[in-house]
């Protein structure tokens, strides 16, 4: 009995320990959620008031990462690292991805008709383009754009889970 007392004493101060490194690797206050900009030309200031400069300018979909609250704004990250302060009312739950792959290239990235790179190429996609993720099957995600088409990419090549 002492042994399983001891191992399972061991276990418990591993676990209590891993939750504190963890709960303490994030800044306070920080949060962890992707969001998606909600209309057009959706301004990121660099302070949380509306008379602040606007740093960049969003369009509808666009994700982006919460970093922090501060009253009704919220600090958030975009998939280039860019951050700063959006209104809550111009931010909405969503499934939005954006291309991360081949940044300062011509080059694009297949969309196919299903999980595999075997399967036929239906569209490609360049460098910033946002899809709505539909569905998830191990490293491919199902994803349809604005335009109507609807595919699999692979989930590397994408940014905003």
């Amino acid at each position: 009995m002492a042994m399983y007392s001891r191992v399972f004493s061991q276990k418990r101060v591993f676990f209590l320990l891993y939750f504190l490194f963890f709960i303490c690797s994030f800044p306070p206050g920080a949060i962890c959620e992707t969001l998606s900009i909600q209309g057009d030309k959706v301004s990121l200031k660099t302070n949380p008031d509306h008379k602040s400069k606007t740093l960049w300018e969003y369009g509808n979909g666009f994700p982006v990462d919460v970093v922090k609250k501060q009253g009704d704004w919220l600090m958030v990250k975009d998939f280039e690292n860019d951050s700063g302060w959006i209104h809550k009312s111009r931010l909405q739950k969503g499934q939005q991805v954006i291309v991360k792959a081949n940044k300062d290239q011509e080059k694009t990235i297949n969309i196919r008709s299903g999980p595999s790179t075997s399967d036929a190429i239906v569209g490609k996609a360049h460098y910033g383009v946002v899809f709505t993720a539909l569905k998830r099957k191990e490293q491919w995600l199902q994803v349809r754009h604005e335009s109507g088409i609807t595919g699999w990419v692979n989930i590397g090549l994408v940014w905003g889970l």
